[in-house]
Formats: C-alpha cells, sequence, structure tokens
C-alpha cells in the first residue's frame, strides 16, 4: 500500500467556511483508493520542515489571522519556494493563496507582506464578491467544472506569466472584473473557493493525490470509484 504525508497548515487559525473539510476529503478518498494518508498539523512557532510532505494543504483565513501569520510564513519562504519549484503539490485557499503573492494591502491600507513566491498582488476593496461560484478548468482535456463558494474583499491580479485555475462561469472569482479565478504554478493551486473545494469537486482530489503520487516518486494508478454521489451533488451545485 503506497503511503504518502499530507501537511495541513496552521488548522486553527485557516479554517474558513468548512477549508478544513479539503483535509478529510483528500484523506477518505486516498484510502477508498488503497493510499494510505498521515496528516500532520502544523501551529505558527512549531518546528517543522516541510521534506517529507507530499502535500500541503492550507486554508483561508481573515485579515487579522494573515497579519499573525505572515511573520510565520517569512520564516520558512526559503524551504517553501524550493519546494514549491521543485514540483511540490500545494491547495491554498483564499487568505493563504493571497499570502503566496507580494502583498495583501487591507481595507484599512495596512500592507500585508507576501511571500513573493508567486507574482501576483492583492487589494481589499469596499463590497466583498460573496456567492456560489463555478469556473471552467483547464487542469483536463476536456476542460471540468469546478464549483465552490466564495466570500472575500480582496481583489486578486495575476501576473502576465501566470495561468488561472479557471474561467469564471458564474460569480466573481480573482477580482470580479476579468473572468479568472485562483491560479496554476507548477504543482500549486491557488483558488477563492471555500465550500470546502474537494468534497465537491473528486475529480480535483484526484488530481492532487497523482500530483503527490509523481512527487514522492510512487507508481501507482487510482483506482476508478463510483462518484455517484459525487456528481450529482456537483451538478446540483452548478445549479445554485
Amino acid at each position: 500500500m503506497p503511503s504518502l504525508n499530507i501537511f495541513n497548515l496552521y488548522p486553527n487559525h485557516l479554517n474558513l467556511y468548512g477549508d478544513r473539510g479539503n483535509v478529510i476529503a483528500v484523506k477518505q478518498r486516498a484510502q477508498w483508493q488503497g493510499i494510505d494518508i498521515i496528516v500532520t498539523n502544523i501551529e505558527p512557532g512549531e518546528h517543522w520542515s516541510l521534506d517529507s510532505c507530499d502535500l500541503l494543504l492550507m486554508g483561508g483565513g481573515e485579515d487579522s489571522s494573515q497579519l499573525f501569520l505572515a511573520a510565520d510564513l517569512q520564516k520558512r519562504k526559503s524551504d517553501l519556494q524550493r519546494l514549491i519549484e521543485k514540483g511540490m503539490p500545494l491547495l491554498a485557499i483564499c487568505g493563504s493563496y493571497q499570502l503566496l503573492g507580494h502583498y495583501y494591502t487591507a481595507i484599512n491600507n495596512e500592507n500585508i507582506p507576501g511571500l513573493g513566491i508567486i507574482d501576483l498582488h492583492t487589494l481589499a476593496k469596499p463590497g466583498r464578491l460573496i456567492g456560489n461560484i463555478s469556473i471552467s478548468c483547464p487542469l483536463w482535456l476536456p476542460e471540468r467544472m469546478l464549483v465552490g463558494f466564495e466570500n472575500h474583499a480582496g481583489r486578486t491580479y495575476l501576473g502576465p506569466a501566470l495561468k488561472p485555475l479557471g474561467k469564471v462561469i458564474k460569480g466573481h472569482g480573482n477580482n470580479g472584473s476579468d473572468s479568472t479565478e485562483g491560479v496554476i504554478y507548477h504543482n500549486l493551486i491557488g483558488s477563492y473557493m471555500h465550500g470546502p473545494l474537494l468534497p465537491k469537486n473528486p475529480w480535483l482530489t484526484d488530481y492532487l493525490l497523482e500530483k503527490a503520487l509523481a512527487y514522492r516518486k510512487i507508481s501507482y494508478n487510482l483506482p476508478v470509484l463510483d462518484d455517484t454521489l459525487e456528481t450529482a451533488a456537483h451538478k446540483f451545485a452548478l445549479r445554485l
């Protein structure tokens, strides 16, 4: 049985709108597919090394949490950047997605420095972007739909060389103006989609598991699961 190490970063601070469900979805789906999953929760101030991590999960947090966590993350920047460039899979939702960019300017004009690992920046503006969201995602051919829920004041703008996670079909996405949502950089995925994201989109969960296996150089074909219920739930979410 193959085994993967999943690191869940700052779970007591980054868990808006059920983002902890992404960890549960990865663990359960992997077990159904015959993969042993070891989940390690990492809190601020704890000593940790990402060298044994096969998939890093980060949820969303409020502005106050981002300011608090930014300093701790800065201490880990070099390792995080090195492993992202090496191909470590990472799913970052909302606030943690913002922190991977150059900076986040809060609604009070307070500037929160990001890690600068990916070429994006975020500006908070009046009026929150809230509601169900669906996007067309190019991670598969033909493209597949992803669904979720967004609630953010930040408007994120990608650098010209970055690819978005998808094109907004319904909702707001990165900034409500350019029809982009999220980002893809190597095996890093950033997104504003809560809900949580992975239980609503099992094919994205499988995608991350496949990338984690490949990153660890484990040869293993994921067995096909009966996704009748998951597909029905996904189709229902598309109608919301």
